[in-house]
């Protein structure tokens, strides 16, 4: 059979921002560093379609472009990022198309409270959307539609009142743990309420794809909520058997990331999976490598629960995840 290879890379280039910007770099030289330690991970992995979070000014990604030998000419940004100016979006060697903005909540899930009542108020900050839009695109390879979404979750870095990165006491680092959580909790959802419809119980014959950092590992509940029906995990005995869940599964390729490259952060010196992908029944079936990549390679900063100590230096604090696949070649 002719098919079609395709590499999906999806990356956390950290605070990607204009120089002066909040977190980003202080320098000239600082920005020109970091964006040419990405573009050399980038052209290195030569991806046809790459997800990128913690993009700041939209028209940063021409100027990743002009650094690109491997030229990825397409690009698709979210037009809803946080409150610090960060967002998601796409760069891609192949035309985006059908791009899908993923925000508000869907129905019959309640706002969220994401932070102590204001003084003047008794009224708690609740949200009813993501932090961070999510972003849908569709993309065609081997004449086969891959529909892809990439997201960046609330982090588990927590930002208290004032934009403190310490808390006042340990009560108030409780109830800031517990709003991150669940507006995490939330996002996934949404996200989950998205894929439901792309996938429509028709994953079997469906190209789909979640990618991005969900600031949380494998095994947790957030994540969890990504992967629909449960059963069927790469590497048990039910992964080869169809069954009536297959239509609606996701399946993370973490556990298919040699055991040695298996982390995309390091915090406190403890190495993390967070930052995923995901994909339908089609493609599961389809996978030929997962691995990660770095600035430097086999060498990731560890980080605190200060970010601001990573102002400045090139690369990135994360790992990219890089899948490639072999497609069945319609075209």
């Amino acid at each position: 059979m002719v098919v079609a290879e395709f590499r999906l890379m999806t990356w956390n280039v950290e605070n990607l921002l204009m120089v002066g910007t909040e977190g980003g770099p202080r320098t000239q030289e600082e920005f020109d560093a970091k964006f040419a330690s990405l573009a050399a991970v980038i052209d290195t992995q030569q991806p046809d379609v790459l997800a990128l979070q913690e993009i700041g000014q939209p028209e940063l990604l021409a100027l990743l472009q002009e650094q690109l030998s491997h030229r990825l000419a397409h690009s698709a940004v979210s037009s809803q990022p946080d409150g610090r100016g960060i967002r998601v979006a796409f760069l891609s060697r192949l035309p985006l198309q059908a791009p899908v903005a993923i925000h508000r909540f869907p129905d019959g899930l309640a706002p969220v409270q994401v932070g102590d009542p204001p003084a003047s108020s008794d009224q708690p900050l609740r949200l009813e959307h993501m932090g961070r839009g999510a972003l849908q695109v569709t993309v065609t390879a081997g004449g086969q539609d891959l529909v892809i979404v990439t997201a960046h979750l609330k982090s588990k870095l927590l930002r208290f009142g004032q934009g403190r990165f310490t808390p006042r006491d340990e009560d108030e680092r409780a109830r800031f743990g517990a709003y991150a959580l669940h507006l995490r909790a939330a996002e996934a959802v949404t996200l989950r309420s998205q894929l439901n419809q792309v996938l429509a119980g028709d994953g079997a014959s469906q190209a789909v794809v979640l990618a991005g950092d969900l600031n949380d590992g494998v095994d947790a509940a957030t994540t969890q909520i990504l992967n629909g029906p449960p059963g069927s995990e790469i590497g048990t005995a039910g992964f080869r058997v169809p069954d009536q869940g297959d239509g609606d599964r996701m399946w993370n390729l973490a556990s298919l990331i040699p055991e040695a490259q298996r982390f995309t952060r390091i915090f406190r010196g403890r190495r993390e999976v967070i930052d995923h992908v995901f994909v339908s029944r089609f493609l599961v079936t389809l996978v030929t490598q997962v691995a990660t990549a770095m600035a430097v390679p086999g060498e990731l900063r560890s980080i605190t629960e200060h970010p601001g100590e990573e102002v400045g230096k090139p690369g990135s604090d994360h790992a990219a995840v890089i899948a490639s696949f072999d497609l069945p070649n319609e075209s």
